[in-house]
């Protein structure tokens, strides 16, 4: 299960940066077309830029940073302050470790209600993009996904044999 599910989370953060790497393009885009519209303008043209852009990237980035946080959680890579506990006994950092894994997958799981929540509320009001109009809840979905993935890693890796991970 643990293979599985570092496996699952690791094509997750993949296509976090497949997201990404649309944002960077359509990002480029935008302002190659801005730059060509200062130009045209000398010659009395215009190139526009892309239409709903912001409405794009908005909800993109909101999609690829959730997505990004459970491979985070599977390396450890989260901030962690030991200034206090470096120079504790191991039994008093290992059972810090679990607490704090214990509570982020419990955190975790309180988003990814409150979010289901928020995706459940926004389908119902038919809450579009502004520009574009796209129906914002499936952007939801990704997120919710990722708090649960989230939450899982977490919970193996406070619940595993091995402490460290």
């Amino acid at each position: 299960m643990h293979a599985l599910v570092q496996r699952f989370v690791t094509w997750w953060a993949l296509a976090a940066g497949v997201v990404l790497l649309l944002i960077v393009l359509v990002t480029t885009i935008n302002v190659t077309a801005f730059s060509m519209d200062k130009i045209a303008r000398l010659f009395d043209g215009g190139v526009s830029g892309l239409p709903g852009y912001e409405d794009f990237v908005d909800l993109a980035a909101g999609v690829a940073g959730l997505m990004l946080m459970p491979y985070c959680q599977l390396r450890r890579g989260h901030v962690a302050v030991d200034l206090f506990t470096a120079m504790a006994p191991r039994a008093v950092q290992k059972a810090l470790d679990l607490v704090s894994l214990i509570a982020v997958a419990a955190l975790t799981l309180f988003l990814a209600y409150w979010m289901a929540v928020g995706l459940a509320e926004t389908r119902a009001d038919g809450v579009l993009s502004p520009v574009l109009g796209w129906p914002v809840w499936p952007f939801y979905l990704p997120g919710v996904v990722s708090l649960l993935l989230w939450a899982a890693v977490a919970g193996m890796q406070a619940f595993a044999r091995d402490a460290d991970g």
